[in-house]
């Protein structure tokens, strides 16, 4: 038998790391995230449960102003006086931990998700979970705090499309949504994963920041990664995940070049992207994409783009005319092989004449999509006008 010859520099190290642990056993480190959880009791418990109780979607806490929830799309003034800077930054409080402040203090501004315990025997709340983004302004704390519902909502319940399924069939491609800040361009995305979920065996990964829907595993296996929590970034989050056999990506944002390069890369290699833009239409966000990149690599862009895009999806919320909430209109373009042509010779103005041409194929135009809610009697005529980018063609769909 081998006799055992001891190392004593060996032993030292060994003893090292042990010392190590047992002092990070019993040293308490401050948190880096806020609390899960609003405590009972804090005065931004009864404004939930009020944000709850009306069906807002979003509540505004500013210095001088009331508490302030949009419900319908519309803004609604709680009843009582202005909020003082010093209340708010009472109510902030205990959510600002050391990451939130020097997150604050280098960028402006800090998102972060919230839960609100749900009272026993309480059936009208309709959301207890919150997307919060604290920021500051006139030198004053002040928070924007958006309801986030439990359940994932289906594409039927959303009265989008039903062709829209459809986008997450393939295994492979680029499907963006796009639209303003609060267009509901999250909950689109949610939805499509739910649809997954329910009838795909698909590993997805969702990226976001925060995470805003909470998908429980049916048919699909599903892992959630939030920046700041999970990893640094959308990029380190994304280039990991493709070391995690996914079949579904969900980015939550493409935000810079290196997010939008990995993503491109991505799904010309086998994965289905999900991702989302800031753009008010499909022209404008295909430029989006390629302006993100250095004018010499361009044109390798818009190579890419035009061979891993499968759809583009432009949405805009519009209040419904009983101010019972808000209606979905949507744009809808497929990457047909003209469109990818379009999209290679940079002839962006001609994905108008495509969507029209296309309609049989499954793309749908802003102004078809209009006319259907007014139809439904979900809009009024005067807001589909207003929203509609060519008028002509809306008021000949409102005459047939």
């Amino acid at each position: 038998m081998t006799k055992l010859i001891p190392d004593p520099e060996l032993e030292r190290l060994v003893e090292e790391l042990n010392r190590s642990e047992r002092a990070e056993t019993v040293v308490e480190r401050p948190p880096e995230w806020p609390p899960a959880q609003v405590p009972s009791g804090q005065p931004l418990e009864s404004l939930l449960i009020e944000m709850a109780r009306r069906g807002a979607s979003d509540l505004l806490i500013i210095a001088g102003s009331p508490p302030v929830f949009r419900v319908g799309g519309r803004l609604i003034r709680a009843e009582g006086g202005p909020m003082s800077g010093d209340e708010i930054a009472s109510i902030a409080g205990d959510l600002m931990t050391a990451r939130v402040r020097e997150r604050i203090a280098s960028h402006g501004n800090a998102d972060f998700s919230l839960r609100l315990a749900r009272p026993a025997g309480d059936d009208d709340r309709r959301a207890w979970r919150f997307r919060v983004n604290i920021h500051k302004q006139r030198g004053t704390v002040a928070a924007a705090i958006r309801s986030l519902p439990s359940e994932v909502p289906t594409i039927t319940e959303l009265n989008l499309p039903p062709t829209l399924a459809d986008l997450v069939k393939p295994t492979r491609g680029l499907v963006l949504v796009c639209g303003p800040t609060g267009s509901g361009k999250t909950t689109t995305l949610a939805a499509f994963v739910g649809e997954i979920n329910r009838h795909e065996a698909r590993h997805v990964i969702t990226i976001e920041d925060p995470i805003e829907y909470e998908h429980r595993n049916s048919a699909a296996v599903i892992e959630q990664v939030e920046i700041g929590r999970d990893a640094p970034t959308f990029a380190d989050a994304l280039r990991a995940s493709l070391r995690q056999d996914p079949d579904v990506i969900l980015v939550g944002e493409m935000r810079d070049l290196e997010t939008v390069s990995i993503a491109l890369t991505a799904a010309e290699t086998g994965h289905l992207i999900l991702s989302t833009l800031h753009t008010s239409d499909v022209a404008s966000a295909i430029h989006r994409v390629v302006d993100v990149f250095p004018p010499a690599q361009q044109h390798q862009i818009k190579q890419q783009l035009a061979l891993s895009l499968n759809a583009i999806v432009v949405q805009h919320l519009i209040p419904q005319s009983n101010g019972d909430g808000r209606s979905v209109a949507v744009e809808v373009l497929l990457a047909t092989t003209a469109v990818r042509n379009h999209i290679r010779n940079d002839k962006l103005h001609n994905l108008v004449t495509e969507i029209t041409l296309g309609k049989r194929a499954g793309m749908i135009s802003l102004e078809d999509s209009l006319v259907r809610l007014v139809r439904q009697g979900l809009i009024s005529v005067d807001d589909a006008r207003i929203r509609s980018s060519r008028p002509d063609e809306l008021e000949s769909l409102l005459r047939t």
